[in-house]
């Protein structure tokens, strides 16, 4: 229905998504523009996902959007008073929610919470959360094994999937490492379009020329500061 998806960055894992009169809002954690408000006042629908509990992820101002939210997309481990119960889905692991404007599928993650994968007007998106291949490189062999373990147990869960646009961490925190969790993501699934997130730290990322399925992709983009803007078309 519609050929094309406006992304705006807000900060760290947190996106506004313009689907024609739809709003997709993910992570909220903070907005420094005020865009958000500005976003939604026309849309008709607008949804809002919290991948988990961490402060940088969910903000609880969220709530202050109710009257405009048609549904807002909860973590089970996020423990709020705050939003309203009508128009709130609570999803565990592996869970999916249907109705007659979206689908939802959840995931695990190798953090707190879970990813999100959404349909919406032909449009599949994957937003990961905090899940990543988390190899910190000052950590114990032992905490490391057990980071690669947990993440490709639960990589095969998402061995296939196709998506149009895929929202994944590349952390530059995790110095020459940044980009392990990403590199095999994309092995294994279908990604038309790649949008960085949890972008913490300096060094910014080139994708390079020998990364997975590189020539099947339309589009990478690495937004760097709140207000950021992308196009991205069918």
């Amino acid at each position: 229905m519609y050929d094309n998806v406006n992304i705006t960055y807000l900060l760290n894992s947190g996106f506004i998504l313009e689907i024609g009169d739809c709003a997709i809002v993910f992570d909220y954690y903070q907005d420094p523009k005020n865009l958000v408000s500005k976003i939604i006042q026309d849309k008709k629908e607008v949804y809002f996902f919290v991948s988990h509990i961490h402060y940088d992820h969910f903000n609880p101002k969220i709530s202050e959007f109710q009257d405009k939210v048609t549904k807002y997309f909860i973590s089970y481990d996020v423990v709020t008073d705050v939003l309203p119960e009508e128009k709130t889905v609570i999803l565990d692991e592996y869970m999916t929610y249907d109705d007659e404007n979206i689908h939802v599928r959840s995931f695990s993650s190798t953090d707190e919470g879970i990813s999100f994968f959404v349909e919406k007007y032909g449009w599949k998106i994957f937003h990961a959360g905090d899940f990543n291949w988390w190899h910190w490189k000052g950590d114990t062999k032992e905490n490391n094994a057990f980071a690669k373990n947990g993440f490709t147990k639960q990589l095969k869960r998402l061995a296939g999937l196709k998506m149009d646009i895929a929202f994944f961490p590349v952390d530059s925190r995790l110095e020459e490492f940044l980009d392990l969790g990403v590199t095999e993501f994309c092995k294994v699934t279908e990604v038309k379009n790649l949008v960085t997130m949890h972008n913490v730290g300096k060094k910014d990322w080139i994708i390079p020329d020998d990364f997975p399925n590189r020539d099947k992709m339309k589009d990478v983009w690495c937004p760097k500061n709140s207000g950021d803007n992308h196009l991205i078309e069918k």
